[in-house]
């Protein structure tokens, strides 16, 4: 008789973790430096083309001289990252966050190795001839190829493979930003789809082990220490800043509808257009050319106008403008399948709008509204709110931020998933035809018991009964549900074995005389025990149905378990989600309950 018990621990993490921890820390320290690399590319790529110099320091494009020439730049980058895209690989168009969740959801954290070179070039090109996007999301992807590269080496699953794929990711992050913190959440909140141990240290390890690097570089005067955006402490708001924290944060869900609208109707315009889609890049990248022309800080990753918004140095009005350019040659460019990322046009859009709202704000500077709307923005977009909190404390160290950056944040993060069903990363892996909710809840499996599903009511089969006897149960009609698993049992009900369905039929007897020679080894479930422990051992043994026994020895049978009673979790969790009842209520001075509701209305 087998039991395989898993126990009841709080997490099913175990010594093998620990390999995976090993495995992180080499990850973080190169996925910094790829994600430092490609931010070099990108700067040699601007300072060649704009400024006809080398250099490898990410350069302001409000200072470059080309005039009306810097108009087709962006175009020449697009065409050629539409025909890498062609002869290379497809995954290299767009934002790099979906295509690394795709990875994950549907290919089991397996990334092709070209494309841990295909992305970082195509978008230091796009990006370098003045591509309006942000390096982080391609950063993320090839990050995530390398953590995805290192795994496909060694013996891992596919759980394995996808916790280091995301180690990857947040470590480029990690590398480019400098926030560890906000690297690991976001790892959790968009990449992991789990919270647990063998996944959340390993991602944190290789964040702080690309710090580490990060810092290590900083100190050698290669890198601009963190915050990556310094600004001047901010005193505490009065109240009613914090209740105008919450009015920016609904603008920003807003913004984040209209964000998300607008890329997807430049993706399904281009799709109308009767042209291959090799050449849609390049038409996007003119109208890219178009607004950079009208204002230039639109054009590049814009980390200098982020830091100008911040600072509080730009004025209304050229927020104002900056938030109408960006916003339209970003979504033309993204939708036309160019190769660029989401967070630093997203980040600079909300400084924008939170800095358009200053002047009616009580209390904090146009700089710090800014800032609260760089986060309310981020959260509203990506559905990431702690991490928009987290990555704008640790972009500027500005502890007095904090309450009003997660006022903001959650209310944004409400409005967007109130107006918009699907984010902008999570919309373009369901138009690919995968899609998971982004909502963790205890296993439903782990909220009952084998003793709440079970069933008594069971036929049996005595040990010592002849096999002739078998014919008589194969043709007795039985009321309720077909049962597929006959429990073999001795004196006081002690259980001797199983057989299934199949081996009443007599082609299986053989020479057997009595039910204890077809018997087979029973494995067993107790009362005690969780669905999930049980769902798992169904699995493991590929079978349908365990005999429950009372755990005592000799062990007792008391009921039988099958895939069946498994459904009962859900209508147990459909009851709690959606079945509503008033307690309590006063009825002559008595409580009473007085109503219940019951439906199975999703909202």
């Amino acid at each position: 008789m087998l039991v395989a018990r898993r126990g009841q621990a709080d997490f099913t993490v175990g010594p093998s973790v620990l390999r995976l921890v090993g495995l992180a820390l080499a990850i973080g320290a190169l996925g910094a430096l790829v994600a430092l690399v490609l931010v070099d590319l990108i700067g040699l790529i601007t300072n060649a083309l704009y400024f006809g110099r080398l250099g490898t320091g990410l350069p302001s494009l409000t200072g470059q001289r080309l005039g009306l020439w810097a108009i087709p730049l962006p175009a020449i980058g697009g065409l050629i990252v539409g025909v890498m895209a062609k002869f290379g690989s497809e995954q290299i168009r767009g934002h790099g966050i979906p295509e690394a969740m795709e990875n994950i959801l549907s290919r089991g954290s397996r990334v092709a190795p070209r494309l841990a070179v295909l992305k970082p070039i195509s978008s230091a090109i796009s990006i370098g001839t003045g591509g309006p996007f942000g390096a982080e999301g391609p950063i993320i992807l090839t990050g995530g190829a390398v953590g995805s590269l290192v795994a496909q080496t060694l013996t891992l699953s596919a759980a394995e493979r996808k916790v280091l794929l995301v180690c990857g990711a947040s470590a480029g992050m990690t590398g480019v930003f400098g926030t560890p913190v906000a690297a690991t959440l976001l790892g959790v909140e968009l990449l992991l789809f789990e919270w647990k141990p063998r996944s959340l240290v390993p991602v944190a390890t290789a964040s702080l082990a690309a710090m580490a690097v990060r810092m290590e570089l900083a100190s050698a005067g290669l890198l601009r220490p963190a915050p990556l955006f310094p600004v001047p402490p901010h005193g505490v708001l009065p109240a009613g800043g914090m209740l105008d924290a919450v009015v920016l944060g609904i603008a920003c869900g807003l913004l984040a509808w209209v964000i998300t609208g607008a890329v997807y109707a430049a993706e399904d315009g281009f799709r109308r257009l009767r042209v291959h889609w090799v050449w849609w890049p390049a038409i996007g990248g003119l109208v890219v050319g178009i607004g950079g022309a009208i204002d230039r800080r639109a054009l590049g990753v814009g980390y200098d106008t982020i830091g100008a918004e911040l600072a509080g140095r730009l004025a209304v009005a050229a927020l104002l403008g900056l938030l109408v350019i960006k916003l339209i040659i970003w979504a033309v460019a993204l939708g036309s399948g160019n190769s660029g990322g989401v967070l630093a046009p997203v980040l600079m859009m909300g400084a924008a709008a939170g800095g358009v709202f200053a002047p009616f704000m009580d209390g904090g500077s146009r700089g710090f509204w800014c800032l609260i709307g760089l986060a309310a923005a981020l959260s509203g977009v990506m559905r990431t709110p702690l991490t928009a909190v987290i990555f704008a404390f640790e972009l500027t160290y500005d502890a007095n931020a904090l309450m009003p950056l997660m006022i903001a944040a959650v209310s944004a993060y409400l409005v967007s998933v109130l107006v918009l069903k699907r984010s902008i990363l999570t919309e373009k892996v369901a138009r690919g035809g995968v899609h998971v909710r982004h909502e963790y809840s205890v296993d439903p499996l782990e909220a009952l018991r084998v003793r709440d599903v079970m069933s008594s009511d069971l036929a049996t089969l005595y040990y010592n009964q002849p096999v002739a006897r078998l014919e008589d149960l194969m043709h007795e009609p039985r009321s309720g549900r077909a049962q597929r698993l006959f429990p073999v049992i001795g004196a006081d009900d002690v259980l001797l074995g199983v057989l299934e369905a199949h081996d009443l039929d007599p082609l299986e007897w053989g020479s057997a005389q009595v039910v204890g020679d077809l018997a087979r080894r029973p494995i067993v479930a107790l009362p005690h025990e969780t669905l999930r422990e049980i769902a798992d051992r169904m699995i493991a043994y590929d079978i349908d149905g365990l005999p429950v026994v009372d755990g005592q020895h000799p062990p007792r049978l008391v009921g039988l378990i099958d895939q069946r009673d498994l459904f009962r979790a859900q209508v147990h969790l459909d009851t709690q989600e959606y079945s509503r009842e008033r307690i309590l209520t006063r009825r002559n001075g008595r409580a009473n309950v007085v109503e219940r509701e019951s439906g199975a209305h999703v909202d």
